[in-house]
């Protein structure tokens, strides 16, 4: 099967990372300074000057994608550690959330801060975002529909922001939480077509709950930018292999999808509250306990949803070579239970101080 497959769509990797104190975890300003100290690399401002943002090149292989990734990570922490900065790639940070954050001064910031008010003064929201070129808007509309019962796993695999104002909320991810007061939250909805797409993000700008079409934070979109479909769903990563790993697994759900829409294979019949509602128990369970199976509704064990989820995918993952590594990023979450886990150990025997330890460990190439 996997040998005559079309030629693996090609992708991008978005990464935030937040900037804490290297002392007293409390986020910190320093984006500019680290900006200037790594000439040469990709780094780009965020809405805080306590966040950094960083983007692959288009690309074809996971190789690529990892390359650039962790040149990039270790660059910037080089640049942090002289400044008393610890990179962290993490969803939220552990402490300061109830501290206003520095916005940057840039015109649409400024009319993001006017049209969403309070809402943003503390949105330290850091994200791990990826690009998968489509050949169509149409197609890319057709595989948000057929990737929807798949999405909650992602979710749960991602998830990596369980403390937040020093506390553990109890969820593996309290960031994708966090974002559900976005006038365009969670999965969204089932379209027919590219038009109706169009229309119900013109409609939300008409009527004011969306300043314009970028703004669109649903969990997947099309880009508005790029010929893409693009994944917001999941937390910073603690390790660039997990977020390239996670990236080339999106991947082979939009290249399933399109090869399912191809085949005239019908897309999955779901109710969007009922995959609001995976996503949620996703959110809340990390991969701990259960998830919502994607065929039946009934709780599954999360890791026998997951597998189902590569199995799913798994001619698409071997044909671009992807296979061993999302296996690899499977096994690494069976062992240490997923990132908010390993978040909540360190907080729970080291405090911020072990914290700050684990953030710096996820340079590789230091």
């Amino acid at each position: 099967m996997a040998r005559s497959l079309p030629a693996p769509p090609r992708f991008g990797i978005e990464e935030e990372y937040l900037l804490l104190d290297a002392v007293t975890g409390l986020p910190c300003d320093r984006v500019d300074d680290i900006i200037a100290a790594i000439p040469g690399q990709l780094a780009e401002h965020e809405f805080f000057h306590s966040q950094l943002e960083t983007a692959t090149p288009v690309c074809e292989g996971a190789t690529e994608a990892l390359e650039a990734l962790s040149g990039f990570r270790s660059a910037a922490a080089r640049a942090a550690d002289g400044l008393g900065v610890v990179v962290a790639g993490t969803g939220l940070p552990p402490l300061g959330g109830d501290i206003a954050g520095t916005r940057v001064a840039n015109p649409r910031y400024t009319e993001i801060q006017q049209t969403m008010r309070g809402m943003v003064t503390r949105y330290y929201s850091t994200g791990t975002h990826v690009h998968i070129e489509i050949p169509s808007r149409e197609a890319g509309v057709d595989a948000m529909a057929r990737i929807a019962p798949w999405s909650p796993a992602l979710v749960a695999l991602t998830a990596n922001s369980p403390l937040w104002m020093g506390e553990d909320t109890g969820y593996a991810d309290w960031r994708y939480m966090s974002m559900q007061q976005w006038a365009t939250a969670g999965y969204p909805p089932r379209f027919e077509s590219v038009a109706e797409y169009d229309g119900v993000i013109a409609d939300l700008v008409r009527s004011g709950a969306l300043l314009d079409g970028g703004l669109v934070n649903w969990s997947i979109r099309l880009s508005e930018k790029y010929p893409t479909i693009e994944a917001r769903l999941a937390d910073a990563q603690l390790d660039p292999r997990d977020a390239v790993a996670y990236g080339t697994l999106f991947r082979g759900l939009v290249a399933r999808a399109l090869r399912d829409a191809e085949a005239g294979t019908p897309a999955p019949v779901w109710q969007r509250d009922v995959v609001r509602g995976a996503h949620w128990v996703a959110a809340r369970n990390g991969l701990g306990s259960v998830l919502v199976d994607p065929a039946s509704g009934d709780p599954r064990p999360a890791f026998e949803t997951i597998e189902r989820l590569v199995e799913h995918v798994a001619d698409e993952l071997e044909h671009a070579g992807d296979l061993d590594d999302v296996r690899a990023l499977v096994e690494r979450r069976r062992s240490d239970g997923g990132a908010a886990e390993v978040q909540r150990e360190r907080w729970r025997t080291g405090g911020i101080t072990g914290l700050l330890e684990l953030y710096r460990a996820g340079h590789e190439g230091r």
